[in-house]
């Protein structure tokens, strides 16, 4: 296939010229697989080819290659081309994890830290892994928090734990909790809580500090959920256009949050094997590692056959929603969908409070409440846990709520 960029056999030969030369079909192979146009690959395999041939002149080989090697090379490149092609340090590097994939080089040794910080973060992630048993999620929330505090925590250089006191620890939250919102504030002080306590067991503090930690004020059930109506939901489907590949997949993944209230995070990791196209099921891998079976729709299953069929990018990933742009692999996270999410209300004009994913699925428990939904048949759709977690759609249906108000003494209910 690579001899169809090349028509000219000089360049063809230059390109396969230097040390690199095994790899070049093999990586030119690569990138079609995901989904570069043909334009882009010769200009990737181009670059590739003139590593090569830096590395012959340099007299070295590929077991040589690494970072430090390709970083002399684009800044050797840059001072002879006198540009710079802000795609040559990616093409490069995914240059280098196709090769250390493949068993050609060996993956360069992370130097460990080895500051008191940095183990004892080490050291906490283990201790809420191995025997808190908490999922990698919830260490991705955590940790950072950890790491924050530790960081205010040293003092000249040097991070003494004996030192710290209950000043230090209200200092940190007073400092941190008006960046962040309420719900993220209380995991903030709930990680600073766990860890203290960690320390304590560890005999690394002197005086118990995790009692010291102040509470974050984020009552349940304070607030109302905001929420499209479904006038303004079939609204913001109307308004993606379907006859482009890129907003079938738009119109197939709002749907599918407008219908079955996923969250944005079940769209990221949905598979093509999630789908039970003879049962017309769904089966949505969510939070705690739970795995629920949902009733497709007609319409959703018709958008969804439509778009895995007509609009789908041919590439290997088992993710059912894949970037447009090359390479196309899944997202890498539920912002992706926030996005999307965000350019749909803009493109429908619509402006409320909330614009994530999540608007949706808020939409849809409404919906269902004022159709005459219990509270319960809404928590098995949402998939919620607990039915505490759905009372707080009852404050939506003010009919019901009416009939519930007291007479005021005196007074009018």
């Amino acid at each position: 296939m690579i001899r169809t960029y090349f028509s000219d056999p000089t360049a063809w030969q230059r390109l396969h010229a230097g040390p690199l030369s095994p790899y070049i079909d093999p990586f030119e192979q690569h990138l079609s697989d995901q989904g570069y146009a043909a334009v882009t690959v010769v200009d990737k395999l181009r670059v590739v080819a003139k590593l090569s041939r830096w590395l012959e002149r340099h007299q070295l080989s590929v077991d040589a290659l690494g970072e430090q090697q390709v970083g002399a090379f684009l800044r050797e490149l840059h001072q002879r081309e006198r540009r710079t092609y802000h795609g040559d340090p990616a093409t490069l590097q995914s240059l280098l994890e196709q090769l250390r994939c493949s068993g050609i080089l060996a993956r360069p040794l992370t130097p460990v830290d080895e500051s008191l910080e940095a183990r004892l973060e080490r050291d906490y992630a283990q201790y809420l892994h191995n025997e808190r048993g908490l999922s990698d999620a919830t260490l991705r929330i955590y940790l950072p928090f950890i790491r924050d505090f530790l960081l205010t925590c040293i003092d000249q250089g040097s991070l003494d734990l004996e030192q710290l006191c209950i000043r230090d620890v209200t200092n940190f939250v007073l400092n941190q909790a008006p960046k962040l919102g309420p719900a993220r504030a209380q995991l903030m002080v709930t990680a600073l809580r766990s860890f203290l306590l960690f320390l304590q067991q560890r005999g690394y503090l002197r005086v118990p500090l995790a009692a010291a930690v102040p509470t974050v004020a984020h009552w349940r059930l304070s607030t109302v959920p905001k929420y499209l109506e479904p006038e303004q939901v079939d609204r913001l489907l109307q308004h993606c256009d379907q006859s482009t590949v890129a907003g079938q997949r738009d119109y197939t993944m709002l749907l599918l949050l407008a219908r079955l209230g996923l969250r944005a995070g079940d769209l990221v990791h949905a598979c093509l094997d999630d789908i039970d196209w003879h049962r017309g099921l769904l089966t949505v891998r969510g939070k705690g590692n739970r795995a629920d079976q949902l009733p497709l729709p007609v319409d959703v299953g018709e958008a969804l056959a439509k778009y895995l069929h007509d609009g789908r990018p041919s590439c290997t990933t088992r993710r059912v929603f894949v970037r447009m742009k090359a390479p196309h692999v899944g997202f890498a996270s539920s912002v992706a969908i926030d996005s999307m999410m965000r350019r749909a209300l803009k493109r429908a004009n619509l402006e409320p409070a909330c614009k994530g994913a999540h608007l949706l699925r808020h939409s849809l428990a409404t919906r269902m409440l004022r159709q005459g939904a219990s509270l319960v048949e809404i928590g098995q759709l949402l998939r919620h846990r607990l039915p505490q977690t759905t009372e707080i759609y009852a404050k939506i249906d003010r009919d019901t709520l009416i009939a519930l108000a007291q007479q005021w003494p005196g007074g009018v209910a």
